[in-house]
């Protein structure tokens, strides 16, 4: 586990394939195992490992990297904990170079939830971590002592944290539509001028 400076908010994540590792984060955030973590991949191919891009719009696809979660079947080496009811996943590819690269170390998505506990506010600055959540890692750490903490550059930006979409059928008449389930850093406007009719 580790927190580490996504593109939005700083983010408390895991390899996403590692069940142990997943069931410690919703611990340690003390979040319901019913409320999906979200993923970041450091790219396209890597995301293509967790969930069936096929059923990712082009046009979404064009706003990656950067802050648009998606919605997406999950693939069955995704840990069940991550995957709602109806088995889909929430990804992003991250615009974040350090987020990134650590996804590509990694070898696999990583999850990419808030570094705060459930209901408290989230960080975009190091000050503003919770030393709580701080110590509870280094807590749960394998090396003794040390604060699984990535303090990179650039600092995230802060504000909104990822705008939250599902894609849905197409409406009659074939525009392509999507369901908003959080708005976030992407604008509502930039979806409707990618051409998608938006469900609130």
């Amino acid at each position: 586990m580790l927190v580490f400076p996504t593109e939005t908010l700083y983010a408390l994540g895991c390899l996403a394939t590692d069940s142990r590792a997943v069931e410690r984060v919703y611990q340690i955030k003390r979040r319901s195992v019913h409320k999906p973590l979200p993923l970041l991949a450091a790219d396209a191919e890597q995301a293509g490992a967790v969930v069936h891009l096929a059923a990712l719009p082009p046009e979404l696809a064009a706003f990656w990297p950067g802050p648009l979660s998606v919605l997406l079947p999950a693939l069955p080496s995704l840990p069940l904990p991550l995957r709602n009811a109806r088995g889909l996943a929430a990804l992003r590819v991250t615009s974040h170079p350090q987020a990134a690269a650590l996804a590509r170390a990694a070898g696999c998505p990583l999850t990419a939830s808030s570094a705060n506990f459930r209901d408290a506010a989230p960080a975009c600055l190091l000050q503003d971590l919770d030393t709580d959540l701080l110590d509870a890692l280094t807590a749960a750490s394998p090396l003794p002592g040390r604060c699984p903490l990535l303090s990179g550059h650039p600092q995230p930006a802060g504000g909104k944290p990822s705008t939250l979409v599902e894609p849905l059928p197409k409406k009659p008449g074939g525009q392509k539509a999507l369901r908003v389930l959080r708005p976030g850093a992407v604008p509502e406007k930039a979806l409707e001028d990618a051409g998608f009719f938006l469900v609130r």
